[in-house]
């Protein structure tokens, strides 16, 4: 089956959102749409449901088993944030079946597309949970638990306040998408191949939400490789999976539309679910 990709019509609209992007702003600026209200709304709610996670974990005596499974949902959580807008759409929909109306023909010749752009995220997640996993055994002081959930907790805490405007924390990004002219460049399906690498290394691009710092910290720092591969891999997954969204017969235009008018809740919700995790991890040290 053929690898060719089409450039939607709608496109053009999506590309010169990603010219835009070049410059992108932070995620507070969406945050301060909502009411002073609404966002101490949501840190009560994060606070409260941090402490509930935390009893729960004790009660139960399953905190060792219970935090990596609520870690691999934050990840998965925040791969899906980091692609909930339209600038971190703008380049997923550069990549779309043949032809102007959805047929089974035209998606069954875009799944090879679709195979290898997911196959990028996984190199990428290779990439760098392995070089952070390698740097974390074999370089870094073994770091004890405690120390760790203190670190990890405060992180989400402070990126928590940050997403939710209540507190300036600085955010190392590369403020800039895919480059969207490579379409003009390489063929098709090393198009896909390309993208799907730059986003699954995740700093070669720019990710709004910090939760992607709260899996680099935990794969940096957990001093086990396996965990630094899944933790990138459970946040990479995250990031593929709305590429999905170009199976389905909806426009560029209509998904943007969306995207562009529920930015404002997903940074509403990353900053709820990094205060709920950080509150979560830190009341568990102070117990």
């Amino acid at each position: 089956m053929s690898l060719a990709i089409h450039i939607h019509p709608s496109t053009s609209a999506s590309a010169s959102a990603g010219a835009v992007c070049e410059g992108i702003p932070d995620s507070t600026s969406f945050a301060a749409q909502a009411s002073r209200g609404t966002r101490y709304l949501m840190l009560a709610v994060a606070l409260a449901g941090g402490v509930v996670i935390e009893a729960t974990a004790r009660h139960h005596a399953m905190t060792d088993t219970l935090m990596p499974v609520l870690l691999g949902m934050l990840f998965f959580a925040g791969g899906l944030l980091s692609t909930w807008s339209p600038c971190g759409y703008s380049c997923l929909s550069l990549l779309r079946p043949v032809g102007d109306r959805y047929r089974a023909r035209a998606v069954l010749g875009y799944l090879p597309t679709l195979g290898v752009h997911a196959a990028g995220y996984a190199l990428g997640a290779l990439v760098l949970g392995g070089l952070l996993g390698a740097v974390g055994v074999w370089l870094l002081p073994a770091v004890p638990r405690q120390a760790l959930l203190w670190l990890l907790g405060a992180m989400g805490l402070a990126y928590g306040l940050h997403q939710l405007g209540f507190l300036r924390v600085p955010y190392p990004q590369r403020r800039a998408q895919v480059p969207h002219d490579a379409r003009y460049r390489f063929p098709m399906w090393v198009i896909g191949l390309l993208y799907g690498f730059a986003l699954g290394m995740d700093y070669l691009t720019y990710v709004q939400t910090p939760i992607l710092y709260i899996a680099t910290g935990s794969a940096l720092l957990s001093g086990n490789l396996m965990w630094a591969l899944a933790a990138i891999g459970i946040f990479n997954l995250g990031r593929f999976l709305p590429m999905l969204v170009n199976l389905l017969p909806v426009s560029d235009r209509a998904v943007q539309r969306w995207l562009a008018r529920h930015q404002e809740h997903a940074v509403l919700l990353d900053g709820g679910l990094l205060i709920m995790a950080g509150a979560a991890a830190l009341f568990l040290v102070l117990q």
